[in-house]
């Protein structure tokens, strides 16, 4: 039996309660056994798209990203990581390089400006294509509270430039060799992005 054979949740409307860069959303639906659920979610998207955007998901569209995360490499394998201040947070972070992509932006457009933007780094030019690896299809966030969906992408990096952060953004990039991984996971006391996390885990377990 595959996961969509099983009897499902059937989404009878949609309701909108606030609105800004994320919009709030209650969710009603009919259970199988025919009582009513509500349920509330988040997103960046307006109501018209997001309404598109759950009904293509209930007929089996494939996520398209809205946002990427970088997991950038410099020639000799050292890995880069930034240091932002979250404001949901009210603290530092540890993670990828990451951003939203823009519309009708391709991936290596935009995971060439987030670089840039964010660290002053850039897709080496000597690799072409090459120099990009995404996961073959985009992941979601936080599928409890949000529609968000995150392009995770591998990529061969070099220093092109200086940083250019927007004003409100406060971002340390940093270079972490690859060897130094599992000591900097066991003595790190900054809160990190659980991408970041898994994808370091990932990198200290190969040894």
């Amino acid at each position: 039996m595959s996961v969509n054979d099983s009897a499902s949740p059937q989404l009878e409307d949609i309701r909108q309660v606030s609105s800004g860069w994320i919009n709030k959303y209650v969710l009603t639906y009919e259970l199988p056994d025919g009582t009513r659920y509500e349920y509330e979610s988040a997103s960046r998207k307006k109501l018209d798209d997001y309404c598109r955007s759950l009904e293509g998901r209930a007929a089996g569209a494939a996520p398209t990203a809205d946002a990427v995360c970088i997991v950038p490499q410099t020639a000799d394998g050292t890995l880069l990581l930034i240091r932002e201040f979250r404001y949901p947070l009210n603290s530092w972070c540890i993670a990828f390089p990451a951003g939203l992509v823009e519309e009708g932006e391709h991936l290596r457009d935009c995971v060439d400006r987030e670089l840039r933007e964010e660290t002053g780094y850039a897709l080496r030019t000597d690799l072409g294509d090459d120099a990009l690896d995404p996961l073959p299809q985009a992941g979601f966030s936080s599928t409890g509270l949000t529609d968000e969906s995150v392009h995770v992408v591998f990529a061969q990096v070099e220093k092109a430039s200086d940083a250019q952060p927007e004003p409100s953004e406060f971002i340390e990039p940093f270079e972490l060799a690859i060897e130094d991984v599992p000591r900097f996971l066991d003595e790190n006391t900054t809160p990190i992005g659980t991408r970041a996390q898994l994808v370091l885990e990932a990198f200290a377990r190969r040894r």
